[in-house]
């Protein structure tokens, strides 16, 4: 109950954007009948209605999968085309403003003046008693000042301006949810390390990251995507985090679909910060929030991924030998330090290369840089991508890059390097647009 406050004055500041809008609409289509105002006014406010209601039962009600995430979407799309909407009409209340402001102060210039009669006159038409006191008609206020000369097809142009540039959202976020939440794309990387041992000189390892099964509502589609995944053959393959939302019991029709990932090597996994259910049980200890941990955690082992809790894993290939070693979540800012990566790295100083799996990029120039050198190579996700921008080869763009430094793709530093992974799945807006899904396949090689 302790977000229900938040909701509601959420909700009175949505229904008052609902009713500014409505107003603006109305007002512009004056020459609607009365049977089509009526119609739209019902249409409007049942929509908004029954939208308010199905946010909320969506919360605090257990709805089915994919009833809840048709509500959210639709109410995520609705509040983004009236945000995009808002700014055309808050233009054109203050152009009214302003030439109200205006008008009043020529009218009361009018009337001060015994000079301005002879205008005022002019323009009622009355020339003849004009032409026998000899007075020229003249305009005391230029034309773009005269109210009469003032149509109302500006304001008309603004709101409809509003409602065009607010489609355009409208068709892009529903693009991303018809054709991009499950538009599988494989990046490939050669990822050389310079200590690498010749037996691994050639090793494929494929990345998943950021599953959040608890988003998915088709079943097929994430099976497609791990087809995918499996005809590349991996050699080993990594998991760096956030398998559910909130409970691990999201993972119930999708257990069977990830238990398929197998590779000859093994399968190495990490919580991410989604995975400890936080953001449903909430930060204090409780005996449910640990419960749904130890769940999460048997899943794992359900699914046959070997979970790294700061700890670590010798891979050997022909004799030779490398380490793989993984933390739990450990991130800047509001994010959980759970990670220690003294216990990750124990007794590995003999090992010529050390990989790492931590969920959260920030954790690189947090801690990895500065404080363990040996590091190689970390493997991360969390960003998303933030499911919006551009990512084609040789650029790359998404509001997510003003908050992480490191968000998408392969970066070096020195001798080290960091890959994060935009994720496999969808969190909140449950589409993407132009950062689609990803599964990395790397190809080692030997400097």
């Amino acid at each position: 109950m302790g977000r229900l406050p938040y909701l509601i004055v959420l909700t009175f500041i949505m229904l008052a954007l609902d009713y500014y809008c409505y107003k603006a609409i109305l007002a512009v289509f004056k020459k609607w009948k009365p049977s089509t105002k009526r119609l739209f006014t019902i249409l409007w406010w049942s929509y908004t209605i029954v939208l308010t209601i199905g946010v909320f039962t969506s919360i605090y009600l257990n709805l089915f999968l994919s009833l809840r995430a048709v509500i959210l979407v639709a109410y995520f799309l609705t509040v983004t085309c009236k945000l995009v909407f808002l700014p055309f009409l808050l233009i054109d209340d203050l152009r009214r403003f302003i030439t109200k402001i205006v008008r009043r102060k020529a009218k009361a210039e009018n009337v001060a003046s015994p000079l301005m009669e002879a205008p005022v006159l002019a323009a009622s038409g009355d020339s003849q008693l004009l032409n026998s006191f000899n007075v020229e008609p003249v305009s005391i206020l230029p034309a773009s000042v005269i109210p009469a000369a003032e149509p109302i097809s500006r304001s008309s142009f603004l709101v409809k301006a509003g409602l065009a540039v607010a489609a355009i959202p409208l068709s892009s976020l529903s693009w991303g949810i018809v054709s991009g939440a499950y538009d599988y794309s494989i990046k490939r990387v050669k990822l050389v390390l310079p200590n690498l041992p010749k037996a691994f000189d050639g090793i494929t390892l494929a990345q998943l990251s950021d599953i959040h099964s608890g988003s998915f509502y088709n079943q097929k589609a994430v099976n497609g995507g791990i087809d995918m995944l499996l005809a590349e053959k991996p050699d080993i393959v990594f998991f760096t985090g956030d398998l559910v939302n909130d409970k691990a019991t999201e993972l119930r029709q999708y257990q069977d679909i990830f238990a398929r990932v197998k590779a000859p090597l093994g399968v190495y996994s990490i919580l991410g910060n989604h995975d400890y259910g936080e953001y449903h049980f909430g930060k204090a200890p409780s005996a449910a929030k640990a419960k749904n941990l130890q769940d999460v955690i048997k899943t794992h082992e359900l699914m046959g991924w070997d979970l790294l809790m700061n700890e670590n894993r010798r891979i050997k290939v022909d004799g030779e030998e490398i380490g793989i070693a993984g933390i739990e979540n450990w991130g800047m800012g509001r994010f959980p330090k759970y990670g220690r990566m003294d216990l990750a790295m124990e007794n590995t100083d003999d090992l010529p290369v050390k990989l790492l799996l931590s969920h959260d990029p920030s954790h690189w120039r947090g801690q990895v840089l500065e404080e363990y050198p040996q590091i190689d190579a970390m493997f991360s996700g969390h960003t998303h991508g933030m499911q919006f921008g551009v990512r084609i080869p040789n650029f790359q763009w998404s509001p997510v890059q003003y908050i992480y430094k490191e968000w998408a793709g392969l970066y070096q530093h020195k001798h080290q390097q960091l890959y994060v992974n935009v994720g496999y799945g969808f969190l909140g807006y449950p589409g993407r647009v132009g950062i689609l899904p990803e599964i990395t396949i790397f190809e080692l090689k030997r400097a």
